[in-house]
């Protein structure tokens, strides 16, 4: 990595279906739409700048990082629409304490829309471990022909309800359920190269026929792969990495030597979500790096 690296700072700002609206004492207040929720936030040192929170309902953890419940205090449906843009999805309490979709996503989804936009001609994106598949959306609806790959099928489900929502079922997406290495690796032995890859891996996960995935371990070989499936007409690669205690340079430095010989350039740094109240506090949400190919 040539001279002083410096981190960035991509951050969310409110739109008409999402915002931040407090945080404190290890907490924070969002608003889905017209409902309103309470979740665990530890990097909230701060105290709340409100008085007092109104809520719909509020997660409150277990005993360990992927236990807890929702507790309601007035009815929320099971799903409910939201949008952003032209993006038409379902918002739903899930069991592990998010909205169904991550929300910082958004400056992540405007830089795709923007690569994919600029193509010479129709790019195809691979969306590894896509989940409910906002970003595949996002990259259709500008243009591109998107495969899109996650191990739970329950996510690829919620994934064509978002698509049928937006109105997109013209649109080519393929939605597959799949290990994301396996299929990686056998895109690599097809000699296929997608000109945009969108890489969200968990930290721990378990693939449909019981594969382990061990981030720390497993993701230099990924990225590896990342690279043969890319080349020098290919336009971006965007990864993110929740929930772990890491730095982005760190991957940054793994995602330069893996991609190093196609040239481009590598930005990374922190994502956060702004708080809409006038006091304007950041919430740090994940890491991120993005390379973008010469040609780009």
């Amino acid at each position: 990595m040539s001279g002083d690296p410096t981190l960035e700072l991509l951050i969310t700002e409110p739109w008409p279906d999402f915002e931040l609206l407090d945080s404190g004492n290890g907490r924070k207040l969002e608003r889905y739409g017209k409902y309103r929720f309470i979740r665990p936030e530890p990097q909230a040192l701060w105290q709340p700048a409100l008085p007092e929170w109104d809520a719909d309902a509020e997660f409150v953890p277990g005993n360990t990082e992927d236990t807890g419940k929702w507790q309601f205090a007035r009815k929320v449906p099971d799903a409910w629409p939201l949008e952003r843009g032209d993006i038409r999805f379902w918002g739903a309490c899930t069991p592990f304490r998010h909205l169904a979709f991550f929300p910082d996503m958004a400056p992540q989804w405007d830089f795709m829309r923007r690569k994919v936009e600029s193509a010479p001609e129709q790019p195809e994106v691979l969306n590894l471990f896509g989940y409910t598949g906002l970003a595949s959306l996002v990259c259709a609806d500008a243009g591109a022909k998107v495969t899109h790959v996650d191990a739970s099928k329950k996510a690829i489900t919620a994934a064509v309800e978002n698509q049928k929502l937006s109105g997109m079922q013209d649109k080519p997406i393929r939605w597959l359920v799949e290990d994301a290495g396996k299929f990686l690796a056998r895109e690599v032995r097809r000699g296929r190269t997608y000109q945009g890859l969108i890489l969200d891996p968990p930290k721990y996960g378990r693939g449909p026929n019981g594969e382990v995935w061990k981030l720390f371990e497993q993701l230099p070989d990924m990225l590896k792969l990342c690279r043969q499936v890319l080349d020098k007409d290919s336009r971006f690669l965007i990864l993110t990495v929740y929930a772990i205690r890491a730095s982005a340079l760190a991957f940054a430095q793994a995602v330069e030597e893996a991609l190093g010989d196609l040239g481009g350039k590598v930005t990374f740094g922190e994502m956060a979500i702004r708080e809409s109240s006038t006091r304007g506090n950041l919430i740090p949400t994940a890491l991120f790096v993005r390379w973008e190919g010469e040609n780009s």
